[in-house]
């Protein structure tokens, strides 16, 4: 058996190298330095080796020096976070509680932009073809994810287009039903539908969103069929079930929740795996007898495809630190909104995970109703 030998550069090349480095970057004393080992090379001939090292680790020393950081550095002027929806919603009080926090910490102007359209795809698209150097990011949710299911074709792709960064906050739905509605629990909901299919009419903020995705996937688990009325958001759908135009509705925990105390319409279940803090004596789908459901909004930080990995990791460290701080998540828990913060690699595992859900759930739509 040949034993291959290790790599190795001559002493005498090593040192000519390392003059001609420091030759280049005008540094005289390096240079210097240099000549003077090179002199000193006969007295080190019998140990090659130390020679080697000691000028490979001048060189790389140097080059430490040389070659800042993007963590050390960044950032350097103001950064922008973008909005795909309208002011006031969960997302845009998160993205803007964030920014101040991130002002302070960097001693930079970060701006919150909102730009709505299309499903998102209008900010989704400009993230997608913004500059990878961490000045423009943006705050997104499942739309992100689910648009690819709703048009022939998207400007980017979801999965390589965008640097995931952290994944913020969740926003949990209830199921309400008008108060006429017999069904007193999901199961009782789910055997009326199965009795009476096509008849019930459920309300939604309009195609595409966490509330129209919550009601399909428990059309596709419970195997029952639904006339889906989109609304231009939550507001005209809540007052068209309390008046009885619609029997059920997944409407935001925070939006429900004035009226679901002031007895106007009553909520059977919360979408997500756990209670809500703000009803803690409701349960979830998966209680409630639908086993495994599980729906929310959830909404993450995304940078350009290609911004430095250190520029991503700082970003992650500092939004994660603040939403921990007490004051960003008691604001939010009283919006409805539940804080996460996770690392980059577990958003982008939520992404590919999601694709998998809502592709089964929209092929499963189609092929029954053709919704889409």
């Amino acid at each position: 058996m040949t034993i291959s030998q290790p790599f190795v550069i001559p002493a005498k090349a090593g040192i000519h190298l390392a003059h001609q480095f420091a030759t280049v970057l005008w540094i005289p004393a390096y240079a210097g330095m240099t000549q003077r080992m090179f002199l000193m090379h006969n007295q080190f001939q019998r140990n090659g080796n130390l020679m080697r090292v000691l000028v490979w680790g001048f060189a790389l020393s140097f080059l430490s020096l040389t070659v800042p950081t993007w963590a050390q550095t960044y950032p350097t002027k103001s950064i922008k976070i973008i909005v795909p929806y309208s002011p006031g919603g969960g997302s845009d009080i998160s993205a803007r509680l964030i920014a101040n926090k991130l002002s302070t910490i960097f001693a930079k102007t970060v701006i919150v932009e909102n730009r709505p359209g299309a499903g998102g795809n209008i900010a989704h698209d400009l993230i997608a073809k913004a500059a990878p150097d961490g000045y423009t990011i943006m705050i997104a949710g499942m739309s992100l994810v689910t648009n690819a299911y709703l048009q022939e074709k998207l400007p980017y792709d979801p999965l390589k287009d965008f640097a995931p960064i952290t994944l913020a906050v969740r926003v949990p739905n209830l199921l309400a039903v008008n108060n006429d509605v017999p069904a007193k629990s999901v199961k009782e909901l789910i055997a009326l539908a199965k009795a009476k299919p096509g008849t019930l009419a459920y309300a939604s903020a309009g195609n595409g969103t966490s509330l129209h995705l919550a009601a399909e996937l428990m059309q596709s688990m419970a195997q029952i069929e639904l006339i889906h009325i989109p609304y231009k958001g939550s507001g005209p759908g809540e007052v068209d079930l309390m008046s009885g135009q619609v029997q059920i509705i997944f409407d935001p925990i925070a939006s429900a929740l004035p009226h679901v105390k002031a007895g106007k319409m009553r909520a059977l279940a919360i979408t997500t795996a756990k209670r809500s803090k703000l009803l803690p004596d409701l349960p979830t789908m998966a209680e409630a007898g639908l086993a495994g459901y599980e729906s929310a909004a959830w909404f993450g930080f995304f940078a350009p495809a290609k911004t430095p990995p250190a520029i991503i990791d700082r970003l992650n460290k500092e939004i994660v630190a603040i939403l921990k701080q007490k004051d960003i998540n008691d604001k939010l828990t009283e919006l409805g909104v539940e804080t996460i913060g996770t690392s980059a690699n577990e958003l982008a595992a939520l992404m590919r995970s999601d694709m998998v859900k809502w592709e089964k759930v929209f092929k499963n739509a189609a092929s029954n109703r053709k919704a889409y």
